[in-house]
């Protein structure tokens, strides 16, 4: 951010989070022209985010040197009025192709589900990022199977051999999340070939995503109407992957959500997520500042033999760990820093005499004890196998828990009142590094 965003309070570090306005789901990732480029749902004149979503975008070299180059597409024609919504990125020859959904809510006594709503895919084109190409509408309701509700959308595309591919989240119109697959050979005719679902995975599948991790297909989606329980999906709303038709969530923290993955140029598969979740119970501060939300760090993705997927901050982000420290009974650290240990048994972490990270019999939690620095947040659980080392990234305003080599992830916003943080551990030997920032000019500056 610019030197005067920098200093305000709970101004993230280590994280992407929109200048000014509302920030949610993670759209449009890839590798292009020497870049990494992060779009994103974008609001920047409703902190709440209800006016029509744009598209805004970063672009980075390296994962630390970020420039946020601005609103890159707005809704401006008829099939995307109100709203462009989210979708991926797929490079091709010299030019990067978007797609996304474009939004349309008819007037009338409509109940949007049934009747009264567009999904329209749309593509566009740009060969530097940011500079689009005039919009060509490739999918229509009419193209969809007729069983499907009004709700298709979040299109990501992806190529193999000489074909390219689509998949796109979905409501039947007997309330059942399921995602559509669609083929093309130049990326603007497309052809539906198959539905997937999985009876009881509730009403709505958003952001769906097709992708491999050491030789092996998976399926990640973002399901709406799950029921919520005591120790999974204790969201109102969650997100994960299916290994053998079982769901397995990719975060059990507060703030997670619409996760999207990509190829980095050396082939790592790259996982970054929405740090925020619609509809929830508890808020951000940062709304009365002029800014809410953020997206996660940038996460690798491997495999284990059982197929279960593990998660770890992205090796970019070691260049910026600073001065170590061991962490001995209480002291105070300053935000944002790493913290790593290795775990022998049950554990405690207490920041600021209130939230409290514990291993308990094979139960991990995050507990913010009634504190003020939740602002509405409770109580966060993940039952683990085992556990024998835990990382912990705190930022400004965040802190991302990677379990057991990541074979857990948690992930929740906090707000501290001092960027100074008192912080007590029993049980663990931990070492804690001081952290440089991420580089991030606002166009250009």
């Amino acid at each position: 951010m610019d030197k005067k965003s920098q200093n305000i309070k709970w101004r993230q570090k280590l994280h992407i989070e929109p200048p000014v306005g509302w920030l949610n789901d993670p759209n449009g990732l890839c590798w292009f022209q020497g870049k990494y480029h992060v779009y994103f749902q974008y609001a920047p004149d409703d902190i709440n985010g209800g006016v029509k979503k744009s598209w805004g975008h970063y672009q980075s070299p390296d994962m630390i040197n970020w420039e946020f180059t601005g609103t890159v597409l707005v809704p401006d024609i008829p099939e995307d009025r109100d709203g462009v919504y989210s979708g991926s990125a797929i490079a091709r020859d010299d030019m990067l192709h978007l797609f996304y959904t474009g939004n349309v809510k008819e007037k009338g006594n409509y109940d949007y589900v049934l009747n009264g709503r567009g999904a329209n895919v749309i593509h566009v084109t740009t060969n530097d990022g940011h500079h689009m190409s005039e919009k060509k509408v490739v999918l229509r309701n009419s193209d969809y199977p007729d069983y499907c509700s009004c709700h298709v959308r979040d299109p990501k595309v992806w190529q193999e051999n000489e074909m390219y591919y689509m998949i796109l989240g979905a409501r039947t119109r007997d309330d059942k999340g399921c995602v559509l697959f669609y083929q093309s050979q130049d990326l603007d005719k497309w052809e539906y070939v198959r539905t997937y679902d999985v009876p009881d995975m509730g009403y709505m599948w958003e952001c769906p995503d097709c992708f491999m991790v050491d030789g092996h297909r998976y399926i990640g989606i973002s399901p709406q109407g799950l029921p919520r329980e005591t120790e999974r999906n204790q969201n109102i709303f969650s997100s994960g992957y299916f290994l053998n038709r079982d769901f397995k969530e990719f975060d059990y923290g507060f703030d997670f959500y619409a996760p999207q993955t990509f190829e980095a140029p050396d082939g790592r598969r790259i996982l970054i997520g929405w740090m925020g979740i619609g509809d929830s119970a508890y808020t951000n501060p940062t709304t009365a500042l002029g800014w809410q939300h953020c997206l996660t760090i940038p996460r690798k993705l491997s495999r284990l033999e059982d197929g279960t997927l593990l998660q770890n901050p992205m090796r970019e982000y070691d260049s910026l760990r600073g001065e170590k420290i061991t962490l001995k009974g209480e002291q105070k650290v300053s935000l944002p820093f790493d913290l790593t240990a290795q775990i022998n048994g049950d554990f405690e972490i207490v920041i600021n005499n209130g939230l409290t990270l514990s291993l308990r019999e094979n139960m991990f939690c995050i507990d913010f004890n009634n504190q003020p620095m939740g602002y509405g947040r409770t109580i966060r659980r993940v039952r683990t196998e085992q556990c024998r080392d835990i990382r912990m990234i705190a930022d400004m305003s965040s802190i991302e828990v990677y379990l057991d080599g990541g074979r857990y992830v948690m992930s929740t916003r906090f707000y501290p009142d001092e960027e100074n943080i008192r912080i007590k551990a029993d049980g663990i030997n931990a070492e804690i590094y001081k952290m440089k920032g991420m580089v991030i000019s606002i166009n250009g500056e």
